[in-house]
């Protein structure tokens, strides 16, 4: 059986990803892109599937260390054991669009004996390729196997041998001792990729990576989540096309043993449009620009073709269907690729889009040609739509409803298209927007707002509640103070917050989604709530429940899709992109309101101290410093 989430790594090159246990396996790797088949296939099914091992080999021996280096996604583990100890470094290049993976073994204090398998399958483990020896244009020996379009190839320092179908062996490295190995992928009509010097493209890799994090904004107390959140965000973007995948696996269970299981290779517009922001506000202008130029590319054509997810380079068919070979993580299946909701109308996309391309403008961006005629035929494709239903965020498989949240953010569309004439001076049919904004709001207050519960509902006309209701007061509906939202807040405590104080999206019972029900607290809606917290003076109860979820990142910083608090184990698909960008957007709650607090603490202290002055220095009569009495002339 695959490890447990959490004790998994991320490698990146910004086109595709590895997951590397803690006990030294690969088990997770697609060859060239995050959305290609996979090599190794381990993480869902068995190591036959394919995977790639490299640990110590006698008993007893444990990691004693495991981090980033520095602010990187250069892997370093410590390894003890009885009788030595090793660093094993792991890292994907950067740079030179080389898809590999290296591997250094050091000997750090005696001698350690490290084993290693590795069975390469590609085709999502299914594909058993043609494998043999080469030698290299360097004289030395490589291992090469060939499959279709996918070539692999192992080369270094101590080649495994070939048994049953699969590769291994063992070496021992003594301290000042170094073993190096580089699994190449490359298209199997090309020659044999040439050495690239292991130490430079370290090097050259970690200057990427900590350059890159150099530009972030601090965030006060959280400035380390939030910074390992927003590289997170960079590894699982596309560098050429600026998609951004929102994790870069597929099938990891919501609900373990349950078949909720999803294929998230793919480049949501709301993840997009919600990293734009994120990297607007932490100073990352040109990254944002990336993505908006994304954005833009993936919606240009007829707006009635609008998706609300594409591939990495904007591609639409992402057909749906499922891997009976593979057993699923856990025993979890089915095991999907492709994702069937590509083709749900989904009302809220639109607004998440421009709201983020309203917030460029504010923050400076400016419209061409070519952007701001599109934004306008995404509004005209929300006004044709306005009376449709759809699946909502959480792109249930049931009957068509009317969500308040897919509501709330087509008002939010139009007010965006409003802001930009009024503010902005674009040009735009400005009072007809107006006027669907109105009817919008309006519409939303009748059948989305429950009176006698005093809350919004999931749905028009229901009883229920969805954390997505907490992004009402984000957009600008109503303020977060709002009694229409504290009401709401109330009722979802009430109703899908747990014993930790966790939040639920809605209640699966309710068979709304299509699906049999069950599922853990989804880790962006608890970072929701903490925002919510953060702005109605619940500073307190905000910081707990922040501390809680930041808790749950594992040693290297990163976070699933859920977390089940029974077994106290992450879930879902990992890393997952809207659980780091809600972290940040959390994270910048806090830190804003604290600094507002610690402002208006320091006015009050002013004009208390200046008022005690005044009381020392003036007379009985109320007569100030200077010679003034309070509401005289």
């Amino acid at each position: 059986m695959a490890s447990r989430i959490e004790d998994y790594a991320l490698l990146s090159d910004l086109h595709t990803g590895a997951l590397i246990a803690r006990d030294g396996s690969i088990d997770w790797l697609c060859f060239p892109r995050f959305d290609s088949a996979s090599m190794f296939a381990a993480l869902l099914g068995t190591a036959a599937h394919g995977r790639w091992l490299m640990a110590p080999a006698g008993p007893g021996a444990a990691v004693t260390r495991r981090a980033y280096v520095e602010r990187s996604f250069v892997l370093e583990t410590m390894w003890e054991s009885a009788t030595g100890s090793a660093r094993v470094t792991e890292f994907m290049p950067i740079g030179d669009r080389r898809a590999s993976v290296v591997r250094r073994i050091e000997g750090v204090s005696g001698s350690v004996e490290f084993k290693q398998e590795i069975t390469m399958r590609p085709g999502y483990g299914k594909v058993l390729p043609w494998v043999r020896r080469v030698r290299q244009v360097s004289g030395r020996m490589a291992i090469l196997a060939v499959a279709g379009p996918d070539a692999l190839l192992l080369r270094g320092d101590e080649l495994p041998r070939a048994v049953d179908h699969k590769h291994g062996g063992s070496f021992t490295v003594r301290a000042g001792e170094r073993v190096d190995q580089e699994l190449i992928w490359y298209p199997a009509h090309r020659p044999l990729p040439a050495d690239i010097d292991l130490d430079a493209a370290q090097a050259d890799t970690l200057t990427y990576w900590n350059h890159w994090a150099a530009n972030c904004s601090p965030d006060g107390k959280y400035t380390p989540m939030v910074e390992r959140s927003l590289l997170v965000l960079r590894a699982l973007t596309n560098e050429d096309t600026g998609g951004i995948v929102a994790a870069p696996t597929t099938s990891l269970p919501e609900d373990f043993g349950g078949p909720r299981n999803w294929d998230y290779r793919y480049c949501w517009l709301r993840d997009a449009a919600l990293t734009l922001e994120s990297m607007l506000t932490h100073g990352y202008e040109d990254e944002a620009l990336q993505w908006r130029n994304w954005l833009l590319r993936a919606v240009a054509g007829d707006p009635e073709d609008l998706q609300i997810m594409y591939g990495v380079g904007g591609e639409r068919e992402l057909p749906e269907f499922e891997l009976d070979h593979l057993p699923g993580y856990g025993g979890a299946s089915p095991v999907r690729v492709g994702n069937g909701a590509v083709g749900q109308y989904q009302a809220d996309v639109v607004g998440e889009v421009l709201v983020a391309l309203e917030k460029l403008r504010l923050a400076g961006g400016t419209e061409d040609h070519f952007s701001w005629p599109l934004q306008k035929a995404m509004l005209e494709f929300v006004e044709r739509h306005v009376a449709d239903k759809d699946h909502g965020i959480w792109e249930m498989r049931g009957e068509l409803k009317y969500f308040t949240h897919s509501r709330v953010l087509m008002w939010a569309a139009f007010d965006c298209g409003v802001r930009a004439v009024r503010d902005h001076g674009l040009k735009g049919p400005v009072e007809r927007w107006e006027k669907l904004r109105g009817q919008m709001r309006a519409e939303i207050f009748e059948h989305g707002f429950n009176r006698e519960l005093n809350t919004f509902t999931q749905t028009y006309g229901g009883t229920a509640t969805d954390a997505s209701l907490l992004v009402i007061p984000q957009v600008g509906f109503v303020g977060y103070n709002d009694p229409c939202m504290l009401g709401t807040v109330a009722a979802l405590e009430q109703e899908l917050v747990d014993e930790r104080g966790l939040l639920l999206r809605y209640q699966t019972s309710s068979g709304l989604d299509g699906l049999a029900p069950g599922e853990h607290p989804f880790l962006a809606c608890s970072f929701w709530l903490v925002e919510q917290y953060a702005h109605t003076g619940r500073r307190p109860e905000a910081v707990a429940l922040m501390d809680t979820l930041v808790g749950f990142a594992n040693e290297v910083g990163l976070l699933s899709e859920e977390y089940d608090t029974g077994l106290g184990r992450m879930a879902g698909n990992f890393p997952q992109a809207f659980s780091h960008l809600a972290l940040v957007r959390a994270a910048d709650a806090l830190h804003g309101t604290e600094a507002l607090s610690l402002a208006a603490n320091g006015a009050a202290n002013g004009a208390a101290n200046g008022a005690a002055n005044g009381a020392a220095d003036g007379t009985a009569d109320g007569v100030g410093v200077a010679g003034v009495r309070p509401g005289g002339g």
